[in-house]
This record gives structure tokens, C-alpha cells and sequence, in this order.
């Protein structure tokens, strides 16, 4: 099985799902927010265009695309965590063009589309939590259409002056205790550094986006390193 820690990391979002919004925002001072619309700022796609937000979360991705780009374009988020879906209707209820956005329960690996399905795919700190990125990357180039764009957001290290230093302490002693306080689940604020520790540098993971078929890709570190959005195409063969 490729993707051997999907169990355990779907049981963790389902556990801590009821204070994940109000952590994000405290650990990361509300930079997530920003985050997120940077990485919506940059989607290009036409008038009823189709996205697809991938490890959809809460809904915060996916609410965004519709307040940036408008009611003619529609969103479909998917998820694996059934209590992360729960909050995110509940969210979309209350929104005006809510029903643009449609919620699914799912896995990265195996998404219930057909090719050339979507204009554009987006994946915002999910991705570090799929074993398999090459095979998870196949698949999102496989659902967009052709000329379709995918964005990827995702936690990093920062290399270099004194922040480093800093953010790794602060990530491996201050967050965990943070997280563990509000969540009650210190496991789920224990993985997170380690999973971020271990994700590519971004000349790395761009080459996997390479190697899936992406074309055109460039990345923008954010906030000196903490966060990187990458981009990427599928252009014609």
C-alpha cells in the first residue's frame, strides 16, 4: 500500500477538525489566511470554469475562489475527513453562493473524475501528507484539462538568517504544546513539523511536479521561506 499512513492521518484531521481553523490562525499569526488568498490570487481560469480544491479541509480554499473569482465559476472540494466536510458545510451554508461549491468525501489518490475534467486544481497543505506525491500529482494532471493550471501550497523551512534557528525551536517545542492545549491531541502537533521536515525542497518537489507531466512550473516562498507556492501547467503534448 503506498499511501500506508492514510489511516492514521485521516483518524488525526477527524480528532482535532474541531479546533483546526482557530490553530491554524493562532500558530501561524494569521499568515495562513494570506496564504491561502495569495495562492487563490493566482488562479487563472475562464467564465465557468470548474476547480477542483483537493484536501478541501474546512472549506477556507475553496470559499475563497468563489469571493475572488466570482459566482460563474464553481468548486468542488474533496476530502478524506468527514468531520472536516461537516464544518465545511456548515460554513458554505451561511455563504451567499454557496452553492457553487460542492463537497465531496475521497481520497487524493483515487479522485471519481474523468480526465480533462477541471481548469484548474488546488491542494493547500495536504500534500505533505500523501506518501505517494508522484502518484498523487499523476492524478491531479490527469483530471485537469488541457492548459489547466495546479497550485500547490505548502509549510517549509526557512534556510537562512537568524529565523531558522528560531522557527525550528518554535516548531518543534512552542507549537506542539499549542496544539496539544486547544486539540487535546499532541500526536496531530507532533507530526506536523515532522511531516514538514520532511517534505522536498522546492527544487525537488518541482522536479516530481515535472515528472507527473507539469510544464512551466515556478514557486514563490512566502513570508521568508515559511510557506511556498508552487505552479504549474498541462500543456499540450
Amino acid at each position: 500500500m503506498k499511501n500506508v499512513e492514510l489511516r492514521f492521518i485521516r483518524e488525526m484531521f477527524d480528532q482535532i477538525a474541531p479546533r483546526y481553523d482557530l490553530l491554524n490562525r493562532l500558530l501561524s499569526c494569521r499568515q495562513d489566511v494570506y496564504w491561502r488568498r495569495m495562492m487563490v490570487s493566482e488562479i487563472k481560469v475562464p467564465a465557468g470554469g470548474l476547480l477542483l480544491d483537493v484536501a478541501c479541509g474546512t472549506g477556507d480554499v475553496a470559499i475563497e475562489i468563489i469571493r475572488q473569482k466570482g459566482s460563474s465559476v464553481k468548486v468542488c472540494g474533496i476530502d478524506f475527513s468527514t468531520s472536516m466536510l461537516m464544518l465545511a458545510r456548515d460554513k458554505i451554508r451561511d455563504m451567499h453562493d454557496g452553492s457553487n461549491i460542492h463537497l465531496l468525501s475521497g481520497n487524493a489518490l483515487n479522485l471519481p473524475f474523468k480526465a480533462e475534467t477541471f481548469d484548474a486544481l488546488t491542494i493547500a497543505f495536504g500534500i505533505r501528507n500523501i506518501v505517494d506525491k508522484l502518484s498523487a500529482l499523476q492524478v491531479f494532471y490527469r483530471t485537469l484539462t488541457t492548459g489547466g493550471m495546479v497550485l500547490v501550497l505548502e509549510l517549509a523551512f526557512p534556510e537562512k538568517g537568524l529565523l531558522p534557528a528560531f522557527y525550528h525551536f518554535y516548531f518543534r517545542k512552542i507549537l506542539p504544546l499549542i496544539g496539544a492545549l486547544f486539540s487535546k491531541n499532541l500526536i496531530a502537533y507532533q507530526y506536523l513539523p515532522c511531516s514538514v521536515e520532511s517534505f522536498p525542497d522546492p527544487y525537488s518537489f518541482a522536479a516530481i511536479m515535472r515528472k507527473a507531466g507539469f510544464q512551466d512550473i515556478r514557486w514563490k516562498k512566502l513570508a521568508l521561506g515559511i510557506a511556498v507556492l508552487y505552479v504549474g501547467y498541462k500543456k499540450k503534448p
